[in-house]
């Protein structure tokens, strides 16, 4: 690492911003499996974009098909996993991109982590709150099911912790709110922080 000099451009994240008349955040969606987190992301991603922002939305499965291939479930897998995606979000923040980030993230110091890696005052954290009974309910993927057969191991919310977040920026009860309704709060929420 002694040998490493990161180079120092002409261009930096302010000027990027100021191009593209927006403040570049991290909004970081945790929760279980089937909570919809992605639901949410996909969805606030698309207002935004009408909104005439720039975004860009990392999802579990997506990462976990390309730059995070070579990890497996297991603890150390999982922390580095969100490792890395603080990593490449800190990269789109540099880049002036409003990110969208979708990850079970069981473990509260591995979101700590994220925050530490791009910022405390760039990351919004966004808890998708619903019981494990309603994830369950919800299993679109048949994931649950196989993990209550033994078939999946290190499953968050069955074998494997699900830590839920202390002070989370916001927290949708997506069990009894509307994707519509939740969509309003989180605008309403994170608008002021975006807004140039």
């Amino acid at each position: 690492m002694k040998h490493l000099y990161p180079i120092q451009t002409k261009v930096n994240r302010e000027q990027r911003e100021h191009s593209l008349h927006q403040r570049a955040r991290l909004i970081w969606f945790t929760g279980l499996s089937g909570s919809g987190k992605s639901t949410l992301a996909v969805q606030l991603e698309a207002v935004l974009h009408q909104m005439g922002h720039k975004t860009y939305l990392l999802d579990g499965d997506n990462i976990r098909m390309g730059l995070n291939r070579d990890l497996n479930f297991t603890e150390e897998g999982r922390i580095e996993n969100i490792r890395r995606i603080g990593e490449v979000s800190k990269l789109f923040l540099d880049a002036g991109i409003i990110v969208l980030s979708a990850f079970i993230s069981p473990f509260k110091a591995d979101r700590e982590n994220v925050k530490q890696i791009v910022g405390e005052e760039n990351y919004i954290e966004v808890f998708a709150d619903a019981p494990l009974e309603v994830c369950e309910q919800r299993d679109v993927k048949g994931l649950y099911k196989k993990a209550r057969a033994g078939e999946v191991k290190n499953f968050t919310g069955i074998d494997s912790p699900y830590e839920i977040p202390d002070n989370p920026d916001i927290t949708i009860l997506t069990h009894e709110t509307s994707i519509d309704k939740s969509i309003e709060l989180l605008i309403d929420f994170i608008e002021s922080k975006i807004k140039y």
